[in-house]
């Protein structure tokens, strides 16, 4: 059972749907190796192993009563803190909300609950789940796990991303507003999933943009996500977004592969300013998407360019609004980046507001017309690897040019409305991941997904994993 942690969460459901894997035992091994590691890596905000054993263990009963769920039955999983789970806090990585104990559970939850899923506990998040980095000054930051140094996880779902990359859990719940669920898939090597906003009930998730929240999974494998994926979507008449979203069957094509597929290169400004390494990885995958019958090209992506250009006040001011009387009223117990990143959002005049969102429309207008050219875009999910913590959080203005470098390329998604699948495609030479993201047209995450497996499946970065013997020896100089 020692290599359990290795496996991917549609592995750990075959096993369990054959009887070869019982839930309550892999849920145990979960919670042993939560209890070495997680003090060192601080994935959690908070652990319930007593409420996960109890699922698992009514799990284990229904599947052997012949009451199997499906393919997530028994399969455990964390939730960043932002979605309600009733009878636990949401504190969405604030000591402000510390309190504030959810009555019902988010649609997400209760989704993944009726699907069989075992939740192990909530993960640490950037406050507010404000920044891109994975930087929270108030529960303090987690660790990537692929370096010793304390290098940043990316944000804002930065221990949903640590937990799943160091084998805490085969799976994770996110959100994503400018960059949150990849920008951290990325930088801690494994994939993850953006949605189109409609597709995922926002309900009972803490929200930061109205405009542009989405929810996604983060996994070890391009197949779990979809796993996930199927489970989270649907309409949902607590979220007005998803009306009128039919569900999709991404694992109807997901196997298809990417023979006579128009695969383009993003150029331009999703190119700009990258580090070597970083620019060697992603364009090294066309290689790749060539040799499995693809025809891949470059294109010139302007409508990235266009939307980054315009001042981004959305989120700021929408973020504001849901936090002003937090902000107002207890400056001095949030995070001082956060607060003096948010604290401006008050003073956006409502004419500038108006105008960014209107802007919107004809851009993604634009978008969709390049997607009748191509079917997926490629780019580096972020300008640079991991840096150091100590790097990043130096002063202000350090930690805004490093915050811009890592959401540039995501936000641009979120902006135009587009889905996209962030999946590992190399190594630096110091061992730090880098991420190749494929964006497709709005709604199409069966064709994000469809291309992610097939480069997936024919290189090997997803099967990597880190060297976690300096966090073992660290947790046995503990005791």
């Amino acid at each position: 059972m020692n290599d359990l942690h290795r496996l991917t969460a549609s592995d750990l459901a075959e096993r369990i749907r054959t009887g070869a894997l019982s839930p309550v035992g892999l849920c145990d091994h979960l919670l042993r190796r939560i209890q070495a590691l997680d003090p060192t890596l601080n994935a959690f905000r908070l652990v319930t192993p007593e409420r996960a054993l109890a699922a698992a263990e009514a799990a284990e009963l229904e599947i052997r009563a012949g009451q199997y769920r499906g393919p997530l039955h028994g399969v455990p999983y964390v939730a960043k803190d932002l979605f309600d789970v009733a009878g636990l806090p949401t504190t969405a990585g604030s000591r402000t909300l510390e309190g504030n104990v959810a009555g019902q559970d988010a649609t997400v939850t209760a989704r993944l609950a009726a699907a069989g899923m075992i939740l192990l506990g909530k993960t640490n998040t950037v406050e507010f789940a404000f920044g891109s980095v994975g930087i929270n000054h108030s529960h303090g930051t987690p660790h990537n796990p692929w370096s010793r140094e304390h290098r940043v996880p990316g944000g804002s779902s930065s221990g949903s991303a640590v937990a799943v990359a160091a084998g805490l859990a085969p799976v994770a719940t996110g959100t994503d507003t400018a960059c949150s669920v990849r920008t951290p898939a990325a930088l801690c090597g494994i994939a993850g999933l953006k949605t189109t906003v409609g597709r995922v009930s926002r309900a009972g998730v803490h929200p930061l943009s109205s405009t542009l929240d989405s929810i996604g999974p983060l996994g070890r494998s391009v197949a779990d996500l979809a796993l996930v994926f199927d489970a989270l979507q649907g309409p949902d008449p607590a979220d007005p977004a998803t009306l009128g979203v039919a569900p999709v069957d991404v694992r109807r094509t997901l196997h298809d592969g990417v023979e006579g597929l128009r695969i383009a290169f993003g150029e331009g400004l999703l190119f700009e300013a990258l580090d070597p390494e970083v620019e060697r990885a992603v364009r090294a995958s066309g290689a790749v998407f060539a040799d499995l019958g693809a025809r891949v090209a470059g294109i010139d992506f302007t409508p990235a360019a266009e939307v980054m250009a315009r001042p981004s006040v959305i989120s700021l001011v929408e973020g504001y609004a849901v936090n002003e009387s937090r902000l107002l009223g207890r400056p001095g117990e949030i995070d001082p980046v956060v607060y003096q990143r948010m604290q401006p959002g008050g003073a956006v005049p409502a004419v500038d507001y108006r105008r960014a969102l209107d802007a919107l429309a004809p851009l993604r207008r634009a978008a969709d017309r390049v997607f009748d050219r191509v079917d997926v875009i490629l780019a580096p999910t972020c300008m640079w690897p991991a840096a150091p913590v100590a790097e990043v959080d130096t002063d202000f203005a350090t930690y805004m040019r490093f915050a811009g470098g890592y959401l540039r390329n995501c936000f641009v998604g979120n902006l135009l409305n587009l889905c996209a699948v962030s999946v590992p495609c190399g190594f630096t030479r110091t061992g730090l991941p880098i991420g190749l993201m494929i964006y497709a047209r709005a709604f199409d995450e069966a064709m994000a997904l469809r291309v992610a497996l097939a480069f997936e499946r024919a290189t090997d970065w997803q099967r990597r994993a880190p060297a976690l013997e300096w966090v073992m020896a660290q947790g046995a100089d503990r005791t």
